[in-house]
C-alpha cells in the first residue's frame, strides 16, 4: 500500500501521515523542504527567486522519491508520504512563466517517467482563512511573510489540479475545516476508515454521521 497525502501549505499533511502510521503499520516519507536555500528569499520576493526555488525542489523531490519510495515498497512495506512528485508541477504553473516554465516542464516530464505513482492520493482541503490560522499557529520563520493572496491562489490551483484524475491515481478528497485529528481521535479514525474503504482494506467501520463534508 502506497498512500500519498496532499494539500495546501498548513492543511496538516505531515501531521496526518505521522498519526496514521501506527494504524497502517507503515513507513513514513516526509518532504524535506527546509533544506531549500532559496525558500525564505522566495516568500519575500517570489518573482525573483521562483526559478531557483522550483528547480531545487524538483531535483530534491526526485532524488528522495526515487530512493525512498522504491526502497520501502520493494521491501514489501506500507508507505505513507506527505507529498507527491506530481505537485511540483502545480507550483511551477503558478510561479514560473515563459522560457523558465518551458525548461522546467521538459525536465519535470523526463524525471516523472521514473517515479512510482501512489495507490491512493488523499487530498486535504481547507478554506484559506483556516489555512492562514494554521500557518500562524505553527509559526515557521520562513512562512511569516506569506501573503494570504498567495495561499488563496494556491487553494484555487490545488482544487483545479486534484479535481480530475491525475496520472490515473485515485483521489480521495477530505474537507478538514471542521476536523481536528490531533485532539479528536474520532476525526483521525474517520479519515483512516475512508482510506480503508477506498482501497478495500479491512477492517474498517461503517461511516458515522460526524457532520463533516467529504467528497470522493
Amino acid at each position: 500500500m502506497y498512500v500519498a497525502i496532499e494539500g495546501v501549505i498548513g492543511v496538516g499533511k505531515t501531521t496526518l501521515a505521522r498519526l496514521l502510521q501506527p494504524a497502517f503499520q507503515a513507513e513514513v516519507l516526509l518532504e524535506v523542504f527546509e533544506e531549500n536555500p532559496f525558500l525564505s528569499d522566495f516568500y519575500a520576493d517570489r518573482q525573483r527567486y521562483a526559478f531557483q526555488t522550483q528547480i531545487f525542489f524538483l531535483l530534491s523531490r526526485y532524488h528522495q522519491q526515487r530512493r525512498g519510495v522504491s526502497q520501502i515498497l520493494n521491501e514489501g512495506k506500507n508507505l505513507l508520504s506527505d507529498y507527491t512528485f506530481a505537485k511540483d508541477g502545480l507550483f511551477a504553473r503558478i510561479n514560473l512563466e515563459g522560457d523558465e516554465y518551458d525548461m522546467y516542464c521538459r525536465v519535470h516530464q523526463a524525471l516523472a517517467e521514473k517515479i512510482r505513482i501512489p495507490d491512493l492520493l488523499v487530498y486535504l482541503q481547507a478554506d484559506t482563512e483556516t489555512l492562514m490560522e494554521r500557518i500562524a499557529q505553527r509559526d515557521r520563520p520562513y512562512e511569516r511573510n506569506m501573503e494570504q493572496d498567495y495561499i488563496e491562489l494556491l487553494n484555487r490551483t490545488y482544487d483545479d489540479f486534484f479535481s480530475r484524475p491525475f496520472d490515473h491515481t485515485p483521489v480521495l478528497t477530505i474537507d478538514t475545516n471542521h476536523l481536528n485529528i490531533v485532539h479528536h481521535p474520532e476525526d483521525l479514525k474517520f479519515i483512516e476508515n475512508r482510506i480503508r474503504q477506498t482501497l478495500n482494506l479491512t477492517p474498517y467501520q461503517p461511516d458515522l454521521p460526524l457532520g463533516n463534508p467529504i467528497d470522493n
